[in-house]
């Protein structure tokens, strides 16, 4: 049994959509995070769930590992062939099942993104809201338990998978949850998947929530003279329960990155919060006017509004790609990006003393966040031929992860763990950990689904 023999039977049922070819192992190899280029041994397309259970089986049979892959924007290696093996490429299966318009549901096949999604949506009315910025495919957001800018209104993915369709490491389907809104029989086995990271099992198919596409939408940007009051302001919104639709903050040098990656993105260089409201039309004019007066109690100015759907546009796509415009800030360089997630009460002083310590080190790390839920991540700008200073990065993540668990939050609040943020996991979870790791033993003896991650079995 070997990796090899796995390879030679997958070639010989899947044929041209088997793939050995450098230039696409290497794909397959990256993600966005600071790893090496770590190549698959091979790559597989599969068109259905029952090519996905020939594939499982087949290298349970060889003891070969198997990582999903949906589009490869992950930021902690969740799938990168760490211990080699085959990768599974979702880009052919992104089917729209079925659509519930009544019931405000739809179900999917996991290599759709969540633009292709809402672009097929457009004429229904209807729309799914979890908005994590890259154009992940929903299956690796349900994997990894994403969220983003929305998620302070319309939480996270384990708030909107109704159910799901999951081949297991023996090759045996299974369902999990219904199109029902509630269920309360028996343990909670679809969110046990939300969030595995394909540890567990391979997601085939995907119930998604859906919600009315807004009568009114309406976007602003204000500045505020220090970042702390920019906090404290979201603090306050949060606090008094104001249903806002999207909350972002965007610090000083992220505004100049900004600037410098979009030349008609023209705002000062100080911290700005980004907003947008959604619902009728009175109850946005509502939800703005009291934000403004929040906004303007902490010296917010500037309060700009984007009416029109082109410059809302251009304001979330410009925060959408925060990553690439913090890179501008130092071209040819490479990124490690944090992610934290706090009380919201907790929030300033989580940020504040992480810009300290960035201050006292030599790298930049501009900030941006979906503080709404306490959410935040700067992004390290480190040289790739320094590895000292990818030493240095590390170092500063990990006095971020303990003050977050100090303060009674998690290490990440959406990225994930793959195989970047396993080290905290004790730290976090304590023996719980080890709990997770016995219910990895258990659907998954051999170890061959994306092994490696979240959890350890040494």
């Amino acid at each position: 049994m070997s990796v090899e023999n796995a390879m030679l039977r997958l070639k010989k049922i899947f044929g041209e959509r088997f793939s050995t070819n450098k230039s696409i192992l290497e794909v397959h190899g990256s993600d966005e995070s600071y790893f090496p280029c770590t190549p698959p041994d091979g790559v597989v397309f599969p068109i259905s769930k029952e090519e996905i259970v020939q594939i499982i089986s087949i290298c349970s049979e060889e003891n070969c590992p198997v990582i999903p892959w949906g589009v490869g924007t992950s930021l902690e290696g969740h799938s990168l062939a760490f211990k080699g093996g085959i990768t599974i490429d979702f880009i052919n299966m992104k089917k729209i099942l079925e659509v519930n318009e009544e019931d405000l549901n739809v179900v999917i096949q996991p290599g759709i993104t969540r633009e292709e999604l809402n672009q097929e949506l457009r004429t229904t009315g209807l729309f799914f809201p979890i908005d994590p910025g890259a154009n992940a495919t929903l299956g690796g957001m349900a994997a990894t338990r994403a969220s983003g800018t929305t998620a302070v209104r319309y939480g996270t993915m384990k708030e909107n998978v109704l159910s799901l369709e999951v081949v297991l490491a023996d090759g045996k389907i299974i369902r999990t949850g219904t199109r029902a809104k509630k269920d309360s029989s028996g343990y909670d086995l679809t969110s046990l998947f939300i969030g595995s990271e394909g540890t567990l099992g391979i997601i085939t198919e995907i119930t998604l929530k859906l919600q009315g596409q807004p009568e009114a939408v309406s976007a602003a940007v204000c500045a505020f003279e220090d970042i702390e009051s920019a906090v404290n302001s979201v603090i306050l919104i949060t606090q008094m329960g104001i249903p806002i639709a999207r909350i972002e903050l965007v610090d000083s040098a992220m505004i100049r990155g900004l600037n410098l990656w979009d030349k008609d993105f023209e705002l000062p260089e100080t911290s700005h919060l980004f907003l947008e409201f959604h619902g009728s039309n009175n109850g946005v004019k509502e939800q703005a006017e009291t934000v403004g007066e929040i906004i303007s109690e902490y010296g917010g100015s500037d309060y700009k509004w984007a009416t029109k759907t082109e410059e809302r546009n251009q304001l979330w796509r410009a925060r959408h790609n925060a990553y690439y415009a913090a890179k501008a800030l130092r071209p040819g360089c490479m990124v490690l990006t944090t992610d934290s997630c706090v009380p919201i009460s907790k929030l300033s002083e989580a940020i504040l003393e992480t810009i300290e310590d960035i201050k006292n080190s030599p790298l930049e790390g501009p900030i941006v966040g979906h503080v709404g839920d306490g959410n935040f991540h700067t992004a390290l700008l480190l040289d790739p031929n320094e590895p000292k200073e990818l030493e240095i990065a590390k170092e500063i993540s990990a006095k971020l992860n303990a003050r977050s668990l100090a303060l009674g939050g998690t290490v990440t609040g959406e990225h994930g763990i793959g195989k970047g943020k396993m080290q905290y996991m004790h730290k976090q979870h304590g023996e719980a950990w080890q709990i997770m790791g016995g219910i990895k033993r258990t659907l998954d003896p051999k170890n061959i689904l994306n092994p490696g991650k979240v959890v350890s079995l040494n």
